[in-house]
């Protein structure tokens, strides 16, 4: 037999078992629980007193399937301190959507995790010391009812489109309005990240959202920049917020994580007003700490921050935090 007959046969054979194998395995049904905790003690500097406090802040439980490699479900219920009378813990639903990915596409419908500040989020990757800016100051919630497109162009550029509730996870209710955002992705190389939102909220006045974000991820090193502007907040003509956000990280180690931020929030004043609409609440926060990934599902981060009132007849405040993640 010839040399090229003997490697014919050897390659059929070699695809046959290949695609035996592939037949043989069959995908199958999959799902697993999940838990996420967030925890802390603080000691607050302000006016030559201080306050010592122990909080858990959050605590998400869920569960997630796999129906087939396209479909997936999941569940979470987010409970956390309301801060709101005697309340102490209260339980939301934060999660409860399905979702169809199949190449270039994904879809989601139900109560999702909303698009706005998600990329920023994940890039941020300190949830559980901080929120990043938009939801600390609360341009948008974090999930929402309602649905989302994602669609993956190319390599280099992803675009998103949501139509949701517009009032968040914490109240659902029916009423005339839903919030349309859109958002645009862009990774012109690989370290590079720049997106840009847009949404709109209300009839007769409306809210409308800009989100802009840009960030560089390197191997160690992260630096991130991103400017938010909100016009007619709460639907309230003229009452407008905006700010800027600056964020670094360092891997100073296989489990050492440093890390900064500042954060700038401003409003605008109302017409006929001197001072910005929320005065008392704007102002600057400094932020810088340590993470040491501790095992896997545990993260210790001490840090401290300083927040800098806008008006000066409120006083600083600075805080020293020990936060905890637990992931399981």
């Amino acid at each position: 037999m010839k040399k090229t007959t003997v490697f014919t046969v050897l390659l059929l054979l070699v695809a046959g078992f290949a695609f035996s194998q592939e037949k043989t395995e069959e995908f199958k049904p999959n799902g697993k629980p999940l838990a996420l905790i967030f925890t802390n003690f603080n000691t607050s500097f302000s006016d030559g007193e201080s306050t010592k406090s122990f909080e858990i802040t959050r605590a998400y439980l869920g569960y997630e399937y796999n129906f087939s490699p396209e479909w997936y479900a999941k569940l979470v219920l987010d409970i956390g301190d309301p801060k709101a009378g005697g309340l102490q813990m209260t339980a939301f639903l934060k999660n409860a959507y399905v979702q169809y990915k199949k190449s270039n596409l994904t879809a989601s419908f139900g109560m999702i995790s909303t698009t706005q500040f998600k990329v920023s989020e994940k890039i941020w990757g300190l949830r559980y010391v901080e929120k990043s800016f938009q939801d600390a100051y609360k341009f948008n919630a974090s999930a929402d009812l309602g649905f989302n497109i994602d669609y993956q162009f190319a390599d280099f550029i992803s675009a998103d489109f949501s139509i949701i509730n517009g009032e968040g996870y914490k109240l659902i209710q029916a009423d005339d309005f839903v919030r349309p955002g859109l958002g645009i992705t862009v990774n012109p190389v690989k370290s590079v990240t720049a997106r840009a939102f847009v949404d709109t909220y209300g009839k007769d006045v409306k809210q409308q959202s800009l989100a802009t974000f840009l960030a560089y991820s390197g191997i160690k090193l992260m630096v991130a920049a991103e400017y938010n502007y909100q016009k007619n907040y709460n639907l309230v003509e003229g009452q407008d917020i905006y700010g800027t956000s600056f964020f670094a990280t360092y891997m100073a180690g296989k489990k050492i994580k440093l890390y900064g931020r500042f954060d700038d929030l401003k409003s605008k004043p109302l017409a006929g007003e001197t001072n910005p609409w929320q005065y008392s609440k704007d102002g600057q926060l400094i932020l810088a700490g340590i993470e040491y990934d501790a095992v896997k599902g545990v993260k210790i981060s001490p840090n401290m921050r300083y927040w800098n009132p806008a008006d000066g007849s409120i006083p600083a405040t600075t805080y020293a935090y020990l936060n905890f993640e637990f992931k399981f």
